[in-house]
């Protein structure tokens, strides 16, 4: 049973600029090592750090309880990304019986991720 649904879309410009005014405070604030790693190995990694974002944004939509931007983050283990979570993030959402799917996408302009929890 499908529990809710996030979605997030964000222009690249907007984080780019975030990114240019802010380099070193913006990544390490909003994304884990293992994200920064990731994006960094990009040809361009502004497409990889927006769907991120995204991604934590469009989990925040799903998830009514206040997070840091690193208790939730993005991992590509094979050829789709999932969210991984915070210790105590991850136990609530298995006392809730949730599990958690997202998808990511980007374009030259925009990159955007939907995030569905569902109880099976």
């Amino acid at each position: 049973m499908i529990v809710a649904v996030g979605l997030d879309i964000i222009e690249l410009v907007r984080i780019k600029k975030v990114w240019q005014n802010h380099p070193h405070r913006f990544l390490y604030r909003h994304f884990t090592a293992e994200e920064i790693t990731f994006c960094r190995a990009r040809a361009d990694p502004l497409p990889s750090i927006a769907a991120r974002f995204a991604a934590k944004e469009a989990f925040q939509k799903c998830w009514h309880e206040p997070l840091g931007w690193q208790e939730v983050w993005v991992v590509r283990d094979g050829p789709k990304p999932h969210l991984s979570f915070a210790p105590a993030l991850q136990r609530k959402l298995d006392e809730r019986g949730l599990v958690v799917h997202v998808s990511l996408t980007h374009t030259r302009d925009h990159a955007a991720a939907v995030v569905l929890l569902e109880r099976p």
